[in-house]
């Protein structure tokens, strides 16, 4: 008989697994606290747009879903600088030309990826069922649904917490003896804005770039979507003179940003309307350990290792998540020799890219704007370009390989030493 799991979330993370387990024959539910979005609508105004790319891409390819999702991205091959009087400078990625990340909208892919799990007959999608505690021996989750009915999940043979970087199932987790946990916050938070199309419905900015400025302790993104609006994500401390907390009223909203995203003003016409009206949210990194409990309970994605966004990495580790648990399904012996064996192998690539993303925050914020860091991306390209594509950079090994973080890492710090002793 084909085995059944529970899946605790139905974001991106949990609704690929749905569509692994399904193609091998498992039977599926899904409980997700939130309405369904595909006729509710999204709940946006907290999601960071994410960029989609190499080891998300295959993830993806593994159940047939790569082209179906880069149909609705909108490729991006470097970034574009914006000084603060609105000097441009465009840094590409990589000197391959078909080396790109892509735009995406949460959104949009949520609601792609729980299509492609609803068309599988045995995957039921539950909604609006929030889980308030589980047992870990059992695999069973208790549940609260929209009209404050308690409820428990079906037994199952495998209970897989998706639920994000608040969720339930770790929190359960965390009572037990020997289960390691720490939540990390920087000292930044962010805000959505909106850059909107021009009037004839083009874009505003160049929309092969994922655009930024880098003015240190002041940092603002820009991702673009195919209907001509960019997402845009503002980075600030919470105090300071130029923070969060300096804004204590609408008026104080444009001379901030004239001070510094000059260029970027005018292309927001209701930008103090948004200001005031979108949500400030933390960055953190969460680490954990054992993200498996017996044979009965395993976490994957932001459940397991939440991280900051500076790195686009977030969506492409869960979704590896995905792909490498479910090889550790297919082929070992028993359910707990595989939930080990996905917690082995992937914890040291959590680490890996949480410290990655951390540093790459420092380089977007700050060495982008660097002249040594300009000559170092030069001379990147031309080994790139002599080595025939052998030589890889540190971004390219993270954005357009499957290497593993971990992996990636060591040969970053090999790379190190021998420049240290040449």
């Amino acid at each position: 008989m084909p085995q059944h799991a529970v899946i605790m979330g139905a974001g991106l993370a949990g609704s690929l697994m749905a569509c692994y387990l399904a193609r091998a024959g498992w039977r599926v539910d899904v409980y997700e606290g939130r309405p369904d979005p595909r006729s509710k609508g999204f709940i946006g105004g907290r999601s960071i747009n994410l960029a989609l790319s190499a080891r998300g891409i295959d993830a993806l390819a593994q159940v047939d879903l790569d082209q179906r999702v880069l149909r609705d991205a909108t490729p991006m091959p470097g970034r574009m600088l914006h000084s603060k009087t609105g000097q441009l400078t465009f840094q590409p990625y990589s000197r391959d030309k078909k080396n790109v990340i892509n735009s995406v909208s949460r959104g949009g892919l949520n609601i792609t990826l729980l299509e492609a799990a609803d068309e599988f007959d045995q995957v039921k999608l539950h909604f609006g069922q929030s889980c308030t505690e589980v047992n870990l021996r059992e695999g069973i989750a208790t549940l609260t649904d929209a009209n404050d009915q308690a409820s428990k999940t079906p037994e199952c043979d495998l209970l897989i917490g998706a639920d994000g970087a608040f969720s339930s199932v770790r929190k359960g987790m965390t009572l037990e003896p020997g289960f390691s946990h720490s939540v990390s916050y920087i000292d930044h938070g962010y805000k959505e804005l909106e850059i909107p199309a021009l009037a004839n419905g083009a874009y505003a900015m160049d929309s092969d770039a994922l655009h930024i400025w880098p003015h240190g302790e002041s940092m603002m993104i820009a991702l673009p979507n195919q209907d001509g609006t960019f997402t845009c994500t503002l980075f600030w401390p919470w105090d300071g003179p130029i923070s969060f907390n300096a804004i204590q009223k609408a008026e104080d909203v444009q001379p901030l940003f004239q001070q510094h995203f000059q260029d970027a003003v005018p292309l927001m016409p209701d930008l103090t309307e948004q200001y005031m009206e979108n949500p400030t949210s933390c960055l953190q990194t969460i680490r954990c350990g054992p993200w498996n409990f017996g044979d009965k309970v395993v976490l994957i994605g932001d459940s397991a290792h939440a991280i900051v966004p500076f790195f686009g990495q977030g969506m492409n580790a869960a979704f590896e998540d995905c792909k490498v648990l479910m090889r550790h399904l297919d082929t070992s012996e028993s359910i707990a020799v595989a939930i080990d064996g996905f917690y082995q192998e992937q914890k040291p690539n959590a680490e890996a890219i949480a410290d990655l993303a951390l540093r790459n925050f420092i380089e977007m914020r700050d060495t982008v704007r660097s002249p040594i860091f300009k000559i170092k991306k030069r001379c990147e390209r031309v080994l790139h370009y002599l080595s025939k594509g052998r030589y890889q950079s540190l971004y390219e090994m993270v954005s357009f390989t499957t290497i593993p973080y971990a992996e990636v890492c060591q040969r970053d710090q090999r790379r190190q030493r021998i420049l240290l002793t040449t």
